[in-house]
Formats: C-alpha cells, sequence, structure tokens
C-alpha cells in the first residue's frame, strides 16, 4: 500500500514537472516568433536609419539566413553534448540581446554584422527548443509538436501587433527592440529552468526489445534485428556500421521531405498576393487576402494537427496533407475567379500546416544519440527549402508566367504526399 502510494505520488509529481514544461516550451516558442516578428515590423525604420537599398537589405537577409543555418549546424552537437535546456537557454538568450542590434545599426556594415548575429540565434534556438519539444512530446507519450508551432505563429502575431502599436506611437525602434531585448531575457530566465533535462538516456516508448530477439515484420515493413542500444554478442563488430547508415539515409529522407514542404511554404509567403494580383488584376487590398487566406488556416491547422496526427498517424496526416496543399495549388493555377482562389491559397495552408512538425517529431525520435544533430541537418536542409523555393520561381518568372511557375511547389508537395511513409515511427 506504500510502495503504492509513493509511486503514484512519483507519478504525480512527473506528470505535473512535465506539464510545466510544456507550458515553457510553449513560452519559447512564442518568444522565438515575438523576436522575428520585432526585427521584420521594424524593416523601413531601420532601413531609412541605416541608409539600406532594397537590394542591399535582400542581400542582408540572404547573410541572416546563412548565419541562421550555420547556427542550426553547431547547436544540434551541442545540444547532444550539453542537453538541449541548456542550448535554449545560450540560443534564447543570444537570441534576445541579437535582436537589438539592428535597432542600434548606423550604417550597412553594422547592420550586417546585427543581422548575422541574430540569424545564428534564432537557428540555433530552432534546433534546440525543437529538442526539447520532442523531448516532452516523448514524455506526454502523444503528439504535441504541432501545438508548439502553432505558438510560434501566435507570438509571431503577438510582435507584429506591439510592433505596429509602438510605431503608430511614434516610439524610436531602438527603444522599442531595447524593451524587447529586456523581456526576451526575462522570459528566457524565466522559462528555462522549468525545461525537462536532457532525456537521451532514458528508454524510449516503446522500449526496446533485447538485441538479439528479432522484431515481426509488420505490413509494408521487412522483418528485422536491429538494435538501437547496442550490438548483440557476438555482432559488436558487424551491426554499428550498418545501423549509422540507416540512420543517415533516414535523416536524409526526412531532410528531403522538409525541403519540399518548407519550399512550398516559402513560396507561399512571397508570391501568393503577387500571383493573385497578377494572375486575376485585382487590386493590392484584395491580392493581400490571398496570404491572409493561407495564414489564418496554416496556423487554425496547427492547433488542430495533433489531434489529428494522435488520431491516425504521422503518415496519414503527411500524406494527406500534402495532398490537399497540392489541391490547392492546383486551384490556384486552374481559377480564374478570387472566392476559388481563395480557397485554393487556404487549402494549401490548411495542409501545409501539419507537415513540418511531424517531420521535426520523426526527426528527434530517430533512437540514437545525437537527436539534435540529426535534427540540425533537417532543419537546415528545410530553411534551405525555404529560401529557395521563392528564388525559384523569382527565376522562373523570366521564362515563364508566375501562375504557371507554381507548378514548382505543387510537383514539391506530391513528392511529399508519394514518400510521407518516411516519417514513420522507428521501429526497433
Amino acid at each position: 500500500m506504500i510502495i503504492g502510494t509513493v509511486e503514484s505520488v512519483a507519478t504525480s509529481t512527473t506528470d505535473s514537472a512535465t506539464r510545466i514544461a510544456r507550458a515553457a516550451v510553449f513560452v519559447v516558442f512564442a518568444l522565438n516568433g515575438f523576436m522575428l516578428a520585432m526585427w521584420v515590423v521594424h524593416i523601413p525604420a531601420i532601413t531609412d536609419r541605416t541608409g539600406v537599398s532594397k537590394s542591399t537589405l535582400g542581400m542582408f537577409i540572404l547573410l541572416m539566413a546563412a548565419a541562421g543555418i550555420v547556427g542550426m549546424r553547431i547547436a544540434g552537437p551541442l545540444a547532444d553534448r550539453f542537453g538541449s535546456r541548456t542550448l535554449v537557454g545560450a540560443a534564447a538568450a543570444i537570441g534576445s540581446l541579437a535582436v537589438l542590434g539592428p535597432g542600434l545599426a548606423t550604417g550597412p556594415s553594422t547592420l550586417a554584422v546585427a543581422l548575422a548575429c541574430f540569424g545564428f540565434g534564432n537557428g540555433a534556438l530552432d534546433v534546440s527548443m525543437n529538442t526539447q519539444a520532442v523531448h516532452v512530446e516523448r514524455a506526454y507519450r502523444r503528439p504535441i509538436m504541432a501545438a508548439f508551432h502553432a505558438l510560434f505563429s501566435g507570438g509571431g502575431l503577438l510582435g507584429s501587433l506591439i510592433g505596429a502599436a509602438t510605431l503608430r506611437a511614434g516610439w524610436d525602434a531602438r527603444l522599442t527592440l531595447t524593451l524587447a531585448a529586456i523581456a526576451g531575457l526575462a522570459v528566457t530566465v524565466a522559462a528555462v529552468p522549468r525545461l525537462l533535462p536532457d532525456t537521451r538516456s532514458e528508454p524510449r516508448v516503446p522500449e526496446p526489445s533485447t538485441a538479439t530477439t528479432p522484431h515481426p515484420a509488420t505490413p509494408g515493413e521487412s522483418s528485422r534485428t536491429e538494435s538501437v542500444d547496442g550490438p548483440a554478442p557476438g555482432q559488436a563488430q558487424a551491426s554499428p556500421s550498418p545501423s549509422r547508415s540507416n540512420q543517415s539515409r533516414k535523416v536524409l529522407a526526412l531532410a528531403a521531405i522538409a525541403f519540399g514542404v518548407l519550399l512550398a511554404e516559402g513560396v507561399a509567403n512571397d508570391w501568393s498576393t503577387l500571383q493573385m494580383r497578377d494572375h486575376l488584376g485585382v487590386d493590392e487590398a484584395t491580392a493581400a487576402l490571398a496570404f491572409s487566406a493561407f495564414s489564418i488556416t496554416m496556423t487554425a491547422g496547427r492547433f488542430t494537427a495533433d489531434r489529428i496526427s494522435g488520431a491516425f498517424g504521422r503518415v496519414a496526416l503527411v500524406r494527406y496533407g500534402s495532398a490537399l496543399a497540392a489541391l490547392g495549388f492546383g486551384l490556384i493555377m486552374a481559377s480564374n475567379w478570387v472566392p476559388l482562389s481563395l480557397l485554393g491559397w487556404a487549402m494549401a495552408g490548411l495542409g501545409l500546416s501539419g507537415v513540418v512538425p511531424q517531420i521535426f517529431t520523426a526527426a528527434g525520435n530517430l533512437g540514437s544519440d545525437t537527436a539534435a544533430t540529426d535534427m540540425a541537418r533537417v532543419f537546415s536542409l528545410g530553411y534551405f527549402g525555404l529560401l529557395a523555393g521563392p528564388a525559384v520561381i523569382g527565376w522562373l518568372t523570366a521564362l515563364i508566367p508566375l501562375t504557371a511557375a507554381m507548378a514548382v511547389p505543387l510537383i514539391a508537395v506530391l513528392l511529399c504526399c508519394r514518400y510521407a511513409g518516411v516519417v514513420a515511427p522507428q521501429r526497433n
């Protein structure tokens, strides 16, 4: 009786700590979106003060993105070594301080340095907070990743509203960004101690069977005796290399899916408004509804994607979500009517909304001691797709109409639909 009571108390304590950690991760994701939005809304004021042209700003944004990829690749191994909680704290602090840099920049050179630092911190935070989110999701034993990404969008909305309000009130960008940096540091200090410690040594769910026991085949999957905890007796020299090889192939496959999905998302972010204006000949206010339709369904979909994933599985969500997005892009290309075009962009946003969180969950649960490094590889290639998609569309518009160029994201999401099986949970 006493033992049962002690176990019940321990379980209650663990559940309480996990719930607190989940709330802390929500805060970190919202903080990341908030900081990005604070930079974006102040771009006009900052470029005016620093004398940076639009073409130069484009190069600086690419520099920021490149620094972000460097931050991702560095943060992965560091998170594996020191734990994601430590890296979240360091990256969130860097990002919070770095958001002040663009506000203090006095010319092109200082703005370039400031954006590189901000991009580096943001990239490192992306990897470390998603790695921590995987730990929390594993402790919850049900899908919750998409909700974290929804909070990122919510933080971005909050930042844009606050930034717009301060600009309307006539506040100097340096004052607003200084207050944002202070708030970011305060949030970091409050949230990070409540995150979960590194859980690499904890058994995964379901727990792996013994290394020598073969696992029965399931439909669509061959039987195998692969172990994630180490080679079986007598197999010390034979099994590690194939396992590492399989791991690398899985990471590459997940990265390819992330590239395709984020390519489509990047195209929607940067070209939806222009596509509607050019294709349908509408005014700018009506054209802006295209991006609004995409953003609204993207955010709403992320709040519901976890339940869908829990009910039908990761693979189904990625497959049918990608198919819905493909239908949306097809409708966009075929429609000559504003309501149908808006429906197409809404379908694309809803279809894509839950796909990326499933990819990151799969990358963080490959069953190795390099989960953060694996996630960093998936992140960096996916992020490259987010940048490459809009650039490819821009190049194609010199040869074909913008609407015809929407075939690129259409093909990308169809390929994601075809190869959705790569996000299936790892079998041990």
